[in-house]
């Protein structure tokens, strides 16, 4: 038998990078492949591995090149990454790398906060039987981030415990959200933009101690701001940006490259009535 071609690599990379001009953030999230050929015939037909670069160094290059290079361009930032292994490795005669972006909005004028393109879905639900009607609507899948102004601390602690108190994380959710109808306004569109602009105000203003404290934060202001809604119930999955570890390779990482993880999230959720 013969080996016709091989390659090999690590996908699905997921870098979130701040990039700071002065108090102004940028987010920069990439998911990134890498794969590597060369000679590497006989990690597969003699069992040596004596040419293979383990898929978790190729893991740890990704960040740290992203640390010093991936900047505004996804394509340098590529480049570099590429060469990097054609000439730190001489067994490798060439790398493929792909960078997908995800591409972050900033919410108005707010220097640090941000939301993704395309959400959120609207969406609504009615139920009528021989008494009436009731509907609620809402929104899915509604991105949002903030790359400062948020802390986690004072909770209990135990001998499983291993998460490090902060005063300074990204915090980064898809949220899903639903409020119950009292009374029918003028306009439907008009009240459900007026529910999700209040609700962004604690969000980006307020510094956060925690995603229930927000969650509660934007609820109230959900309701003051719209008079025909009874309640409101937010789901609020904490996409975790884990804040990726430079100690072994003797570099500092100031809050600045973290490695973002659907899953597993925090799940938190509450309803908020009159």
């Amino acid at each position: 038998m013969k080996l016709l071609n091989n390659t090999y690599g690590k996908g699905r990379v997921r870098v979130v990078k701040i990039l700071r001009e002065g108090d102004i953030h940028i987010v920069k999230e990439v998911a990134v492949k890498v794969m590597l050929t060369g000679d590497l015939e006989s990690s597969y037909t003699a069992a040596d591995n004596s040419k293979v670069v383990p898929t978790d160094t190729i893991k740890n290059t990704v960040n740290i090149v992203a640390k010093d290079h991936l900047g505004e361009e996804i394509e340098r930032y590529a480049v570099t990454l590429g060469q990097h292994f054609v000439s730190r490795y001489e067994q490798i005669t060439s790398a493929t790398v792909e960078v997908e972006e995800r591409r972050w909005e900033r919410i108005g004028d707010k220097p640090h906060s941000f939301t993704a393109p395309g959400s959120p879905a609207p969406f609504c639900r009615v139920i009528v039987d021989a008494d009436g009607f009731s509907i609620d609507s809402g929104v899915r899948n509604w991105l949002v981030m903030k790359s400062t102004g948020a802390g986690f601390e004072g909770y209990p602690a135990c001998e499983f415990t291993t998460l490090e108190e902060t005063q300074d994380r990204v915090v980064c959710t898809s949220i899903e959200a639903t409020w119950r109808w009292q009374a029918i306004p003028e306009n439907y569109n008009v009240a459900n933009f007026s529910i999700l602009e209040a609700a962004l105000v604690p969000f980006c203003d307020n510094h956060s101690p925690s995603v229930q404290a927000t969650l509660y934060q934007m609820g109230e202001a959900a309701l003051n701001a719209c008079p025909e809604i009874a309640r409101i119930h937010f789901a609020m999955p904490n996409k975790h940006c884990l804040l990726v570890n430079f100690k072994p390779f003797d570099l500092e990482n100031a809050n600045e490259v973290f490695t973002f993880t659907d899953e597993p999230h925090g799940q938190i959720e509450a309803t908020i009535g009159r």
